[in-house]
């Protein structure tokens, strides 16, 4: 099993910054991938960013050169640097992870998720 608890969300005004981390335990050495979910009110989940165990990012559009996500492997957490805050940023964010069991199913772990407000 693999547990992640998300930190970091709060109020921010447009235009400022906040860090989210995402700290994972359990079956560490089985996750191949991570990443971050937002999910605005009355909205559908959707991604964010995602970050192999290889290192290689992936950005969903509207949030390329302003979030940055990255990974301390030494303390088992996943960072999202969050620049340049729109209001339209505003949502809770969830930390996921991919990882294998060992019978070799693949899984999926999610955070509690942490509110993100951006207000203008």
């Amino acid at each position: 099993q693999v547990q992640l608890v998300e930190s970091g969300g709060g109020l921010v005004q447009a235009g400022g910054s906040l860090r989210l981390s995402c700290a994972a335990s359990g079956s560490i050495s089985s996750i191949f991938e991570t990443g971050w979910y937002g999910q605005a009110r009355g909205k559908q989940r959707e991604l964010v960013a995602t970050i192999s165990s290889g290192g290689r990012q992936n950005y969903e559009d509207s949030v390329k050169g302003r979030f940055t996500i990255s990974r301390d492997n030494a303390k088992n957490t996943v960072h999202l640097q969050m620049n340049g805050l729109k209001p339209e940023d505003t949502a809770v964010y969830y930390c996921n992870c991919l990882w294998t069991h060992p019978r070799g199913t693949q899984l999926r772990s999610w955070g509690q998720g942490t509110q993100v407000t951006v207000y203008p």
